[in-house]
This record gives C-alpha cells, structure tokens and sequence, in this order.
C-alpha cells in the first residue's frame, strides 16, 4: 500500500514547486491543499505542522516531515523511499 503524502502549499511558492517535483519525479501520488488567501486552510496547516505557518507543509500518513528542505535532506540522506514505501 502506497503512503498518504499531503502537501500544503501557495500556487506561486517555488518551494513548494520544488517539493511536488520530487515528489512527482519519485511518482508519487500526493493529496494538494492550496492555502491561497485561505486562512482557514492555513490555521488548520499550522494546527497540524506544529505551528508552522510557511509553505510546503508534508505530511506523509499523516506525520508532520516538514518543509521543502526537509524533503530533501531525506531524500538525500536515503530516508524519504522508506517513508513512503
């Protein structure tokens, strides 16, 4: 069975852009929630990625990863394929 990957995120936001084409490039399938000018979807973000209100928020099977650059030190450190396997 394939993770639950969520991605909050801003439509013009290039670390969000850069997160969803790692996560596009692994061919993986991930749920989006746009924040634009929501500030519902927003506070619900920060509820859940302990109080972290910048964009990407990850989550994989609905455990708080992180931002951008977070995805990317697992995927470097060969970590981000177990997550998600």
């Amino acid at each position: 069975m394939a993770a639950k990957v969520e991605i909050y995120t801003w439509s013009t936001c290039p670390f969000c852009i850069r997160a969803k084409s790692l996560l596009k490039r692994k061919e993986i399938d991930f749920i989006e929630y746009s924040v634009d000018g929501d500030e519902e979807a927003r506070e619900k973000m920060a509820h859940r990625g302990d109080g972290r209100r910048s964009v990407p928020q990850i989550f994989i099977n609905d455990v708080h990863i992180g931002g951008c650059d977070d995805i990317y030190a697992l995927e470097s450190q060969g970590k981000l394929d177990e997550l998600l396997a």
